[in-house]
């Protein structure tokens, strides 16, 4: 127990890192929002887009960029700060005094922890909130007749009739992503407004060629009254695009856990493969203990090659990190998917490769 108490040279490593890391993090999602914002720039005049919905745009997706960009800053951060005390000779001090290679690794991961938590719940509260609303935003852009709200889902019209999905989904079709909207409401109007059919159906799917209705309850309005017909599929003549509707659906990596989950249930419960929804769960679930095991197995470059580098060197070594470790994971995903890995294994087995690379290394390292 005594090796866990917390020292006056954890305060040191950690606040090292965390003034470093902070620095790293503004730059990274600052410069992110710049490049999104000048893209929006081509945006403006397309549909009474306006400089506004621009600035509004950028806001709203800042916590998804500060949940994506930490992980990278963590990295760069860390080194930065750790290979700024080499350079000053102050770890070789510490490294005198009988402090370990991994107990000053565990102080600045340990700083990085206590971040973790915040960014987690920002991750799943005000990130997909934003996105939500920055779809609704793109969605209006591509579409004057379309719109979207958190609470109701999709809203559309189509000549004189009004169109409410609940919610849609990402499947795989062919060898291609396809929408699926699910719970669609669709209300005909007559030419004074009022309603003159009601249309309910579980699903809506376009096929490449068509729209169909699945599992459809339709009522009809005269004077004579209400009549009722269903039926357990039936086409549907909409001029909803369904491209437009793929670019405006929040990416799975974007949506909350819950509705990841949510997702997921729905389309095993059909007998489909939950896919893209079971990546991006897994990928988020894991995202903190991919992000602390980077880390930790950033902090050795900090006692040995950085010790004599600068700024730039140890900028350069933690891009490479960052960008070797982007493509394992990404490369081990997609084997998972070909070869029928479960999507857990394939998100863990990175973490995994690494966690014991740095046990290794400061097993015989000290």
């Amino acid at each position: 127990m005594a090796a866990l108490r917390i020292k006056r040279v954890d305060w040191l490593v950690g606040i090292t890192v965390l003034s470093s890391l902070m620095v790293v993090w503004l730059v990274l999602t600052g410069f992110d929002a710049v490049v999104q914002f000048l893209r929006q720039l081509g945006n403006i005049g397309k549909n009474g887009y306006t400089l506004t919905n621009a600035v509004v745009y950028v806001l709203v997706t800042t916590p998804r960029r500060l949940y994506e960009m930490f992980g990278n800053a963590a990295l760069i951060g860390g080194l930065l700060s750790l290979g700024g005390l080499a350079a000053t000779g102050e770890l070789t001090a510490l490294r005198a005094t009988g402090m370990s290679k991994l107990r000053i690794a565990t102080s600045a991961v340990g700083i990085v922890t206590l971040l973790m938590v915040g960014v987690v719940i920002l991750g799943e509260t005000a990130a997909p909130w934003g996105d939500q609303q920055a779809q609704a935003m793109q969605l209006r852009l591509r579409s004057g007749n379309m719109g979207m709200t958190a609470n109701s889902g999709l809203w559309a019209r189509d000549g004189d009739r009004i169109i409410n999905a609940k919610g849609s989904i990402l499947r795989r079709v062919a060898g291609h992503d396809a929408v699926q909207l699910i719970d669609v409401r669709v209300f005909t109007l007559t030419a004074d407004g009022q309603l003159s059919r009601f249309d309910w159906a579980k699903t809506a799917e376009h096929d490449g060629k068509q729209w169909i209705l699945d599992q459809v309850r339709s009522s009809t309005l005269d004077a004579q009254g209400v009549h009722t017909t269903t039926a357990a599929s039936e086409r549907w003549d909409s001029r909803l695009d369904p491209h437009v509707l793929q670019l405006s659906l929040v990416q799975p990596q974007y949506l909350p856990m819950r509705d990841l989950r949510s997702n997921m249930r729905y389309m095993e419960s059909n007998g489909e493969n939950p896919g893209v929804y079971a990546i991006a769960f897994w990928g988020r679930a894991l995202y903190p203990l991919n992000v602390l095991v980077l880390v930790l197995c950033a902090m050795p470059f900090a006692f040995g090659a950085l010790r004599s580098g600068g700024l730039g060197k140890r900028i350069f070594i933690g891009m490479l990190l960052a960008i070797g470790w982007y493509f394992l994971q990404k490369a081990m995903v997609s084997f998972g998917t070909v070869y029928g890995i479960p999507p857990l294994l394939a998100n863990l087995l990175p973490a995994v490769v690494l966690a014991i690379a740095a046990w290794l290394y400061f097993r015989r390292n000290g």
